[in-house]
């Protein structure tokens, strides 16, 4: 359970990490990828919400759109 930072932040990155894996083929692949190794869910979803914030801290640093490769 990741109780740091603004929890209205943290609830939106949640929601938002929900759909990704749901429907992003990148963030899909990397949470299937950690629960085939073990990972419990909760825990491949909070590595999922890390992943995503690195992707976009990423793309608003070099000012890109998403990439899928």
């Amino acid at each position: 359970m990741s109780v740091g930072g603004r929890a209205h932040v943290r609830r939106s990155l949640y929601m938002a990490t929900v759909t990704a894996i749901k429907y992003n083929p990148v963030i899909r692949a990397f949470f299937h990828r950690l629960v085939a190794a073990g990972r419990p869910g909760n825990v491949a979803v909070m590595a999922a919400m890390r992943k995503l914030l690195t992707i976009l801290n990423a793309m608003l640093r070099d000012r890109r759109p998403w990439q899928t490769a």
